[in-house]
């Protein structure tokens, strides 16, 4: 689409032209590859034949193969791993989501690539990091943001952490910094002529994503215990309350105005300047429980639309899409029938768009390879190298 008035110029996407050759895993990598379909890339997935994921659908329902097309190749078969090196002598992107050296072991590490393709970007998104003590070890998100203080941090005062979905880690910590590393790369790819290894970690990327707590921390601002400071909870204007209807509202009311309009909307009689007193704090949040159990959610946000007192619903991940702000935007979209974020972030003049949905195993398999320009293709169908 073009929007002329707004000096939109029509673009398939900032990254048009990038390819990716992303050798199939599971989380924080796809997401990553996803991000970079979602921008304009070329993505093409590898797949294992008859290889299962802990995705509890059908192939062609994990949103984080959005974008992809699928190339079945048998990685057991050295004519396969020829195969995989001859696409990435074409490719700009390489993302692998293995142990470390389980790629080197397949023959796919970063310098068989490099001698195929010097320009290469090789990716690779792990929890723990290619070095380290715990490098070999399995884990998932929960544990890469335990040993960070990330989880720690989160939940109530009394009683254990709050599991924070796999956000802070996964998709935080881990994806997001994989593409920040490959566009990073690819920069220096540009004026250098050299590829080089993105290693994204998750336990580096979420203790990243820590870096405004470790400040208060170092002030003295912060309290190394949960529900205790301004962000996690502690704070009566920094927090959750539940309406009379058993729905709740969000507070974020840090700056001292805003906090004053809280007050204000909320018809309570208290003193704005004991607003940082944290010995007032449960004396302060009694009074607002209180003021919120007074109506239903519905009517709080009448109450509060329109207003700077940093006040919203809490919705459901179904209702967020039909949320007027959402909907008005279009962050979240029904789009082949299934529900689901639309591309973000959004640009001046280069457009992104949602591309085709998620493919089946090996759906690409013939266009693809031929696509690039992979000899003998119809051969190595037939006997079991592509499929």
């Amino acid at each position: 689409m073009t929007d002329k008035a707004a000096g939109v110029t029509e673009h398939s996407g900032p990254l048009a032209g990038v390819r990716v050759v992303e050798l199939a895993g599971l989380g924080p990598g796809p997401f990553a590859t996803m991000m970079l379909a979602d921008l304009g890339a070329d993505v093409v997935r590898i797949d294992r034949p008859g290889a299962a994921g802990v995705f509890p659908g059908k192939p062609e329902e994990d949103l984080l193969n959005r974008g992809k097309r699928s190339v079945i190749l048998d990685l057991k078969q050295p004519e396969a791993v020829e195969v995989v090196l001859q696409l990435l002598e074409r490719a700009d992107v390489a993302v692998e989501g293995y142990r470390p050296g389980v790629a080197e072991r397949l023959g796919l590490g970063p310098d068989p690539c490099w001698e195929r393709n010097p320009r290469l970007v090789y990716g690779r998104m792990t929890g723990w990091g290619q070095t380290g003590p715990l490098a070999q070890s399995a884990g998932h998100d929960i544990d890469y943001i335990a040993v960070t203080g990330a989880l720690h941090a989160i939940g109530a005062g009394q009683g254990a952490p709050q599991v924070p979905l796999n956000l802070v880690g996964d998709f935080g910590g881990g994806g997001m910094y994989l593409v920040v590393g490959i566009l990073a790369a690819l920069r220096v790819a540009e004026q250098t002529g050299r590829g080089q290894v993105v290693d994204a970690a998750i336990v580096d990327g979420t203790a990243h994503l820590l870096t405004g707590i470790h400040a208060f921390l170092n002030s003295g601002a912060w309290n190394d215990r949960r529900s205790a400071n301004m962000l996690d909870g502690g704070a009566p204007f920094y927090t959750t309350f539940e309406t009379a209807d058993g729905r709740h509202m969000a507070v974020g009311a840090i700056e001292s105005k805003f906090y004053s309009e809280l007050l204000a909307r909320l018809g309570i009689d208290e003193d704005p300047a004991r607003q940082h007193d944290r010995r007032a704090w449960p004396a302060i949040r009694i009074k607002i429980a209180a003021a919120f159990a007074t109506r239903t959610m519905a009517q709080w946000c009448e109450v509060f639309e329109g207003s700077d007192a940093c006040v919203a619903p809490v919705v459901s991940l179904r209702e967020a899409a039909a949320h007027p702000h959402v909907e008005a935007r279009g962050s979240i979209v029904d789009h082949g029938g299934a529900l689901q974020s639309a591309p973000a972030p959004r640009f001046s003049m280069s457009r992104t768009a949602l591309g085709n949905p998620p493919p089946s195993p090996g759906q690409h398999t013939r266009a693809v390879l031929t696509e690039w320009k992979i000899a003998d293709v119809d051969n190595l169908i037939e006997r079991g190298v592509a499929g």
